[in-house]
């Protein structure tokens, strides 16, 4: 099943970048053996800096448990045992070919990864949509920043991460970090934030937590989870109070702002502070620190976005920054920090639900007939939207939803929301078919293991949280017996007798890409992998080979019909689930540094492991002792949905209401087998960020 890897000498060095967050940091590969990595100071993001994950990297390649064979069940219930690329490519064919003649085309699903390259994501999408014609794909950037996706593209009529090079937020005079830990979860981050403070600037950080980067800060507000959409509302008010508003601005470059004025008049300081628990001078501190300077910014990231109000929480913080002047200067604006590798390009090119290649809408005709076009099928074959991730997850082997699955970069059984209903799911489908390196706890349960070729070893493109296409270059070669996405997608497409190209080579992948986003929101088509390999990157949109492409998107317009950017009126609701006599505690979920995601990755690397070896569950000393829990101690959570155990790590950094778990691991530790599934209307973000739930003490841990 697993086999040590030998490996073929790669050149002296490759420079590439890392394989984990959307900083996309640089690095170097070394080595005629096992690789070693070195950081890149010639890429903005990192200037020469990279977090322990990064450093470790090149262990993935290597772990012990790499599956090199693919791996096929002779039926439900035996045994994963080794067979040959044809017998499992076959199954496949045959398996969705049987079902989608009983039951129609969406009888099967694709689910795929926010941190697949460029190239990967946009042959998923395509290989769903013509090869299966299943409406049934959505991935795990769902989970991710659907939220302020959505807020983005109806405030300003495009979804890009940074409104500018992150450069720009060293000069800065005064950044809002709205829910972002990036201290942990990106830590080369830090290094911009560093450079602002050090030239006078402030930094304000919003989180429940008092978390290394709150730490930090000049400022910190420490709301109750699920009440941030009223704490911009108040800090609205107060800037509208005091005067701080940019009338020219909201005059000549934005609509709306008379709504959200009236809106904003029902949020008065001392109402915000009895919602949020932030105390009234801190507010005004934080908005005067924002108004004061030429160059500020608002930066939202999972805490705010990870709500079933997700998509209006971040509005009312754009609003926030549209009322101050901040979005459509050069140096200022909104922001929001894409948390996956590729969670900026991977939903710009069609593996989400609702899209097509170049942030088109599937249901636009004519974004239907161009991209038709360029994959050589009638715009009436191509399906409609599908149900988002979460939807789509728990329609799996119903009635009425799809009885297979294809999955490639993604483990929800560790990451999905109410965890132990999606893996019930997962577990009633005729045929699961999971792509990955090794395996993890979703391809455990499959029907059919694909062994697949890592970040290393395999070319391609990303495209970071500045919305700049970079270069992934392969610096060895994969396993024998390994092989990459593209290679598998081409398989099954020559088996299911789909129309098209389907190639194997990313560049010519990428070309085809190209094509398809002309004209689109996120237009690549001037993009090409020389200018990448020249420029250090290249911003989208870039319509045209002798563009200079986008770093600042809005300085002259906004991209709606007017040009001009959007208030919209929001009101605060608070939690899905509030919480009650029977869950009386507030659960908040998130990362710590040394681990990534579900940890399918970094649970396998013996120093990440070494550093965060098991869950916790972070509880403020006066609730421990309410309820009899030492530090140490084994801990029984219980929500509505199930019940996780882990060790109690006191720490007066929580707010005595709430506890938080990190979500990284599997078994009785898994935090997503608590967390709440509501859904926002709009983005079909489930709400990972709060519920409801109760402790019990287990006592000390043997």
């Amino acid at each position: 099943m697993t086999a040590t890897l030998p490996q073929t000498a790669p050149p002296r060095s490759t420079a590439t970048h890392c394989p984990y967050c959307a900083l996309q940091c640089g690095m170097r590969l070394d080595g005629a053996g096992p690789l070693t990595v070195t950081p890149r100071d010639d890429v903005p993001a990192n200037r020469g800096g990279l977090c322990q994950k990064g450093w470790t990297a090149a262990e993935l390649l290597t772990v012990p448990d790499r599956i090199t064979t693919p791996l096929m069940r002779a039926r439900r219930g035996a045994p994963l045992e080794p067979c040959t690329w044809d017998e499992a490519l076959d199954r496949i064919a045959a398996g969705a070919r049987r079902l989608r003649a009983a039951h129609g085309p969406d009888a099967v699903a694709v689910f795929g990864g926010g941190g697949l390259t460029n190239e990967k994501a946009y042959q998923l999408g395509k290989f769903a949509r013509i090869a299966l014609r299943t409406s049934q794909i959505d991935y795990n950037g769902r989970f991710c920043m659907s939220s302020a996706a959505a807020a983005s593209n109806r405030a300003f009529g495009m979804d890009r991460g940074l409104p500018g090079p992150i450069t720009d937020l060293g000069r800065a005079d005064a950044i809002l970090l709205v829910g972002g830990n990036v201290a942990e979860t990106m830590p080369p981050f830090v290094r911009h934030l560093t450079d602002m403070r050090e030239r006078g600037g402030a930094l304000v950080v919003v989180d429940p937590r008092r978390t290394a980067t709150a730490r930090q800060a000049d400022l910190h507000l420490q709301p109750a989870p699920g009440t941030d959409l009223a704490l911009a509302n108040g800090l609205l008010h107060l800037a509208v109070m005091e005067g701080l508003l940019d009338e020219d601005h909201i005059a000549e470059r934005t609509t709306g702002f008379a709504a959200v004025r009236t809106a904003v008049n029902a949020y008065w300081p001392d109402r915000v502070e009895r919602i949020t628990g932030v105390p009234v001078p801190l507010m005004r501190e934080a908005v005067r620190l924002l108004a004061r300077g030429e160059r500020s910014y608002i930066l939202t990231a999972r805490g705010a976005e990870q709500h079933a109000r997700g998509v209006d929480t971040v509005t009312a913080f754009i609003n926030l920054a549209l009322a101050l002047g901040l979005p459509g200067r050069e140096g200022s604006g909104y922001g929001c920090l894409t948390g996956q590798g590729n969670g900026q390009g991977g939903r710009e090119h069609g593996q989400k639900a609702d899209q097509l290649p170049g942030y088109r809408s599937i249901a636009d005709p004519a974004a239907r007939a161009h991209v038709a076009g360029v994959w050589g099928v009638d715009p009436d074959d191509l399906p409609g939207p599908g149900r988002s991730a979460y939807e789509l997850l728990m329609a799996l082997g119903t009635a009425e939803g799809p009885k297979a699955l294809l999955l490639f970069g993604s483990n929800p059984v560790v990451s999905a929301p109410r965890a132990l209903a999606v893996t019930e799911r997962l577990d009633s489908l005729d045929l699961l078919v999971v792509a990955d390196f090794v395996l993890s706890e979703t391809a455990a349960r499959a029907d059919v293991v694909l062994p697949t070729a890592q970040w290393a070893e395999e070319s391609g493109t990303m495209t970071n949280l500045e919305g700049r296409v970079l270069r992934r270059r392969r610096a060895l070669p994969p396993p024998p017996g390994v092989r990459t996405d593209l290679e598998i997608l081409a398989a099954l497409a020559d088996r299911l007798d789909a129309p098209g190209k389907w190639s194997t080579e990313p560049a010519e992948v990428f070309d085809e890409l190209r094509a398809a986003s002309a004209g689109g929101l996120a237009d690549y088509s001037g993009i090409t992998y020389e200018r990448v390999e020249n420029e250090g990157g290249v911003f989208w949109p870039c319509p045209g080979e002798d563009h200079p492409g986008t770093p600042r998107p809005f300085l002259d317009r906004f991209a709606t019909p007017d040009g001009r950017a959007r208030f919209v009126p929001v009101e605060h609701h608070g939690p899905a689930e509030p919480t009650d006599a029977d869950y009386p505690v507030t659960l908040t979920t998130g990362r710590v540094l040394a681990q990534y995601q579900s940890g399918a990755q970094t649970r396998r690397v013996a120093a990440l492991t070494e550093a965060a070896p098991e869950p916790f569950v972070e509880i403020h000393p006066d609730l421990a002792e309410r309820l009899g829990i030492a530090h140490g101690d084994d801990v029984r959570v219980t929500s509505r949905r199930g019940a996780a155990t882990a060790r109690a790590r006191l720490t007066t950094a929580i707010r005595h209401d709430t506890v938080f778990m990190p979500f990284h691991w599997a078994g009785e530790g898994r935090a997503n087998l608590l967390t709440n599934p509501a859904l926002d209307p709009t983005s079909r973000m489930p709400e990972f960020k709060v519920c409801a739930v109760r402790l019990e003490p287990l006592g000390v841990n043997a």
